[in-house]
């Protein structure tokens, strides 16, 4: 069982990079978040970064591998789409330098975490060869990794946001952009 859960904590570290990055846009694109909000962020990733891998788990290789080539296109879509539309606000809004950080809707926050996440569809075929009881220890593994490396995310991303004042959305859409470009690129070649 060790082995599982170093295993998942590794994979958690990995898979939670993607997450963290778009945290911080977060953060850095509402600089005045709340702590429930900040944590309400870091549980949506943590979710959905250890639902994919078990959604992976269970409908198992076979079938993921059929549509495996679509992950990429869906992940550069969503964090595009979003980052652009942030990336206009803010060129549209930088001479009208706000008091009040952009705020982070519940359904855009949900597009982030389906995007961030759901590449780690794949990380189902390497756990594929576990137990019923140790797939749910691993992605709930996956979870506990991911919650504070997005925590710490926004609030890195709040401390640059602050200085960076309105700049701030103009940033946060370019690090979404550049997000779903990753995992597009390493999606179709690696």
């Amino acid at each position: 069982m060790w082995e599982i859960c170093i295993t998942s904590v590794l994979l958690g570290i990995g898979l939670a990079m993607d997450a963290f990055a778009a945290s911080l846009a977060n953060g850095i694109n509402e600089c005045k978040m709340k702590i429930n909000k900040v944590i309400l962020i870091a549980f949506m990733f943590a979710f959905f970064q250890a639902l994919m891998p078990f959604i992976g788990y269970l409908v198992g290789s076979s079938f993921l591998t059929k549509i495996e080539w679509i992950i990429p296109w869906v992940a550069l879509v969503l964090l595009g789409f979003i980052g652009v539309k942030m990336l206009i606000d803010g060129i549209k809004h930088k001479d009208d330098c706000c008091e009040e950080c952009k705020k982070l809707t519940f359904k855009a926050l949900i597009i982030q975490a389906i995007a961030t996440s759901i590449d780690a569809l794949s990380v189902g075929f390497t756990i594929s060869n576990y137990n019923i009881f140790e797939a749910i220890v691993s992605v709930l593994v996956i979870a506990l990794v991911t919650l504070p490396i997005c925590i710490a995310g926004v609030y890195i991303g709040k401390k640059f946001g602050t200085k960076l004042g309105c700049k701030a959305e103009i940033l946060g859409g370019i690090i979404l952009i550049t997000i779903g470009l990753e995992i597009f690129i390493s999606g179709l070649f690696f």
